[in-house]
């Protein structure tokens, strides 16, 4: 892989504009839980039947005490060397952007400025009546309200069976349209619409190049797959960068 490794180093380097797509894989290496496999259930409840508008609908307390729960183990988290090397990179690559489904926002904590949060952020309330929303990083109440209104807030998150918020996904597609380089971090290759984002890269003409743990139904697409853990390969990618 080391020599792999060292021709994707080579392709970072100039003027080429790089996208990198980040999944939940990232920050699992942080130890905020991926709700896959034997993460999928808190309090014997699957996670898909949580994260959705039927389900605040029906009990916004169970889901709120959900998100609660989230805010505080992700407070609890720190970016790792994964997150603190896309921010390097950041720095170092003039025509840069991060993609990422994760909604914990430890890549901008990490120092990252030029990100696209698909999904939207733990750390954004809403008011599920008016047009108040803010970023909150506080401790909340187990039913928050709006101090505008004072109707229920809710988690300023994209739920399934959502659409992504307006400008977000063309901003996306659009970018990767562009680029020369595309990355696709920690992520399972599953979730739509970013299991297409390869598949867009290499029809536009980028190199693509599959950084995950183990295999993903994309791997065959990628002209560069480096197999193992984010926090050991991205360091790599991004030491001397812009030198």
């Amino acid at each position: 892989m080391l020599g792999e490794l060292e021709m994707v180093k080579a392709m970072l380097g100039g003027e080429r504009r790089v996208v990198v797509l980040t999944g939940a894989g990232v920050s699992a290496e942080s130890g905020v839980p991926t709700f896959r496999g034997r993460d999928g259930l808190w309090r014997h409840h699957r996670v898909e039947d949580l994260a959705r508008p039927d389900a605040f609908a029906a009990h916004p307390e169970r889901v709120w005490e959900f998100y609660n729960w989230r805010r505080r183990l992700v407070g609890g988290c720190e970016p790792n060397p994964a997150h603190m090397a896309l921010a390097a990179m950041d720095r170092q690559i003039p025509n840069f952007l991060l993609i990422t489904q994760n909604v914990d926002g430890l890549h901008t904590r990490a120092g990252s400025l030029r990100v696209l949060e698909m999904h939207g952020s733990l750390w954004q309330v809403r008011c599920t009546v008016c047009t108040h929303a803010r970023e909150d990083f506080s401790e909340l109440p187990d039913m928050p309200e709006c101090p505008v209104c004072g109707h229920l807030l809710r988690p300023g998150v994209v739920w399934f069976g959502e659409p992504l918020t307006p400008g977000v996904l063309r901003l996306a597609v659009a970018e990767i349209g562009k680029a020369d380089v595309f990355l696709s971090v920690g992520t399972s290759g599953l979730v739509q619409p970013a299991a297409s984002f390869c598949q867009l890269a290499k029809e536009h003409g980028a190199v693509t190049v599959e950084i995950n743990r183990e295999p993903t139904p994309n791997t065959g697409l990628m002209d560069f797959a480096l197999h193992g853990p984010a926090g050991d390969i991205l360091p790599e990618l991004a030491v001397g960068l812009g030198e």
